[in-house]
């Protein structure tokens, strides 16, 4: 058996038997979660449970701020930040900027693959923000989230094979099993989290690049944002045709058009992205 037929088994393995070690959300972002589902849940409220982390709630203030939510007030208390972003923008928000601790690793080759698929995460997460608000009734910051987990799947993996320096030694078979197997670990993975099913869809619908669906969605930005993020590049992904990918239609995007390339969309990728910098 040939060490890419044997990882890929014991990942496997591990998966259908529930032992594959899967990540858990940070513990800020459990508890913003659990005080959104409170339906007696406030500003005043959540603002107390954000306010227990000074750092996270400065990040809060930063964001409504931003020129990307046009306040024409600048806002100066935790309190008036989530009334302007909205208690679910809060919830998505917390969860994307406390995922970004999961991505480390102890070992410096595993650890820069991390930051990588991080730093990518953030590029399409920015685009969906944007073409979600552009083009799409979409909601903005569900769709950022969206972008921010789609390639989670990774992690697990790239955890795993850290425990095995034969693999680590080998990128190229490393990176076919990750290209196999994690849009299956990441579908495992947000549904552990408890994501919603327009969520929980998106790591093995945003590779379906021939995926037929009613009207635009989540799943759609994702992959239209992740093709988008690798135009002009050396990734594979990059000579897909877009006129054989109906999720371009459905966001309302024509094929020879990139995001990049409109001044005002992106300056406002630009500035999605400072939201994670």
């Amino acid at each position: 058996m040939s060490l890419e037929q044997q990882f890929l088994s014991e990942l496997l393995d591990a998966i259908k038997n529930d032992r594959l070690n899967l990540p858990t959300l940070p513990e800020v972002a459990l508890r913003i979660r659990e005080a959104v589902e409170d339906p007696d849940v406030s500003a005043g409220k959540l603002a107390t449970v954000v306010g227990q982390d000074a750092a996270l709630a400065a990040r809060i203030i930063k964001v409504a701020n931003s020129p990307l939510l046009r306040g024409r007030i600048q806002v100066d208390n935790l309190q008036l930040a989530i009334t302007r972003l909205g208690i679910t923008f809060v919830r998505n928000l917390v969860t994307g900027l406390a995922m970004q601790q999961m991505f480390q690793a102890t070992s410096d080759l595993v650890d820069s693959r991390l930051r990588a698929v991080w730093e990518h995460s953030t590029e399409v997460a920015s685009i969906c923000h944007v073409l979600a608000s552009h083009y799409t009734k979409l909601k903005p910051d569900q769709a950022m989230l969206a972008g921010l987990v789609h390639e989670i799947g990774m992690l697990p993996i790239l955890t795993l094979a850290e425990e095995s320096p034969e693999m680590m030694s080998h990128p190229d078979i490393l990176d076919r099993v990750i290209d196999k197997l994690h849009p299956q670990v990441g579908t495992a993975i947000l549904k552990a989290w408890g994501f919603p099913p327009e969520l929980v869809a998106v790591p093995e619908g945003c590779v379906d690049f021939g995926r037929q669906a009613p009207k635009a969605d989540y799943v759609d930005l994702v992959t239209v944002a992740k093709l988008q993020s690798y135009a002009g590049g050396d990734h594979a992904l990059a000579t897909i045709s877009w006129n054989d990918v109906p999720a371009f239609a459905r966001v309302g995007l024509a094929t020879d058009v990139q995001v990049h390339d409109i001044e005002d969309i992106s300056n406002d990728i630009a500035e999605a992205k400072r939201l994670f910098g």
